[in-house]
């Protein structure tokens, strides 16, 4: 039944939301390139599927991708694979960059929030760009200029999405590009790190100024993926919710201190061992107030995940969303789990309750279903999921990782897709 302890070692899969920028950034590439370290996803797969309807090649060999971009032929995204990632659309700066013109549907994905596409949009107009939105349709041209045209360009917002975009852009444009107010993520980096093995000249990245020196082209390299460290995060999480002695790796411990110094606000114990952080139970678990906010804040992508465990605290804690504004749409499935949260706009109220009891709840987008799969773990009694296309957005074979530490999870296929419930009991 739910509520066992986890024990032994999970592993930690490459980061989503870096793998599926690298692979954007292919575009900007005059040659092949291969990444490492890609985690298995529903989301990887829906980029592949866009890099090859531009005309790049792509190769999957596990976890390792070898893209083909010399023979890019197309400007133009389908509708039909943007609308379900919105990632894809990161895709438009370096697809601008490397062809002159580019043709993307505005994006889908969870649906978390707004999450706008202005600041890309007025970003790459300061670069010399005619960028118009027509139809659900962003068109983008360089004016029958050769290049994009470097600039100085202040965000509004330290949107990650908006700083991918502008960065990749900069990368083959004339010139200098400041980006100003930029965010600040580990993705960020590892992206900067990526374009400048290809040839790029970026420097700054993960501080709020980014400079990118133009180049002409860029050439074939090899990177790997960082660990996720929202799903190291998630496993943290999960640990400390069912009371258990857990190594997480691999991570890199720098990306993991918002959400670590949370664990120990509330009374878990914590150590770094190497490239892994090991989870021990504490004397309680104790309420405590947090705050979303862009890194190195605590991560909008841990919130639904924390609260979980919060439901299971000593006290009465304090929940604030201010990164998006639809994401506490998984209180109610924690409620019927017995959980005791209120919501008045962004604010959460969470007030400890003993425990929680196994029910039938349904995840509304990624991170909701790793709240529940916590809530589970840690539940008395059986709970059955439903709506785990959400979760294998982001997460790679997450019941055959939790089954390696002792979870009893199974995920049943005999119901309709978009509906396939997983049993943690």
């Amino acid at each position: 039944m739910g509520g066992q302890p986890l024990s032994g070692h999970v592993s930690v899969s490459g980061a989503k939301n870096s793998a599926l920028v690298l692979l954007a950034a292919t575009v900007l590439c005059s040659g092949e390139c291969r990444i490492r370290n890609v985690p298995l996803l529903v989301d990887v797969a829906r980029m592949g599927q866009v890099l090859e309807a531009l005309g790049l090649k792509t190769r999957c060999l596990g976890d390792t991708w070898e893209i083909d971009a010399r023979h890019i032929n197309r400007a133009e995204a389908p509708y039909e694979l943007v609308s379900q990632l919105r990632a894809s659309f990161f895709a438009i700066g370096a697809l601008l960059a490397r062809m002159g013109e580019a043709r993307f549907p505005l994006p889908g994905g969870c649906a978390i929030g707004a999450r706008p596409v202005e600041l890309h949009v007025r970003g790459l107009q300061a670069m010399g760009a005619d960028v118009h939105i027509d139809s659900g349709i962003v068109f983008a041209s360089i004016r029958g200029k050769s290049r994009l045209t470097g600039a100085r360009i202040y965000l509004d917002y330290p949107s990650v999405g908006a700083t991918e975009t502008l960065m990749m852009a900069a990368t083959l444009a004339e010139g200098e590009t400041i980006l100003e107010n930029a965010a600040r993520e580990p993705e960020i980096i590892d992206l900067a790190n990526f374009c400048n093995a290809m040839g790029a000249k970026v420097r700054g990245a993960g501080t709020d100024t980014v400079v990118i020196e133009g180049v002409e082209k860029l050439h074939s390299t090899e990177h790997s993926v960082i660990p996720d460290r929202i799903e190291a995060g998630t496993f943290l999480v999960a640990a400390a919710a069912t009371r258990s002695d857990l190594l997480v790796g691999p991570v890199i411990p720098d990306h993991m201190s918002a959400t670590l110094a949370k664990l120990e606000a509330i009374g878990v114990q914590t150590a770094i061992e190497g490239t892994s952080i090991r989870v021990f139970p504490g004397q309680g678990l104790f309420a405590t107030d947090l705050e979303t906010l862009p890194f190195p804040g605590f991560p909008t992508d841990m919130q639904a995940q924390f609260m979980a465990l919060l439901t299971l605290c000593e006290g009465s804690s304090t929940i604030t969303e201010t990164v998006f504004e639809n994401r506490l749409r998984h209180v109610a499935e924690l409620n019927r789990m017995g959980a005791n949260i209120r919501v008045k706009d962004r604010v959460a109220i969470v007030k400890g309750v003993p425990f929680l009891s196994g029910a039938p709840v349904t995840a509304s987008d990624l991170r909701a279903g790793a709240a529940l799969v916590v809530a589970g773990l840690a539940a008395r009694g059986k709970t059955t999921i439903r709506g785990l296309h959400h979760l294998d957005r982001g997460y790679e074979n997450i019941e055959n990782k939790l089954r390696s530490i002792g979870a009893n999870i199974q995920r049943l296929n005999d119901f309709a897709e978009g509906a396939v419930p997983a049993a943690v009991s």
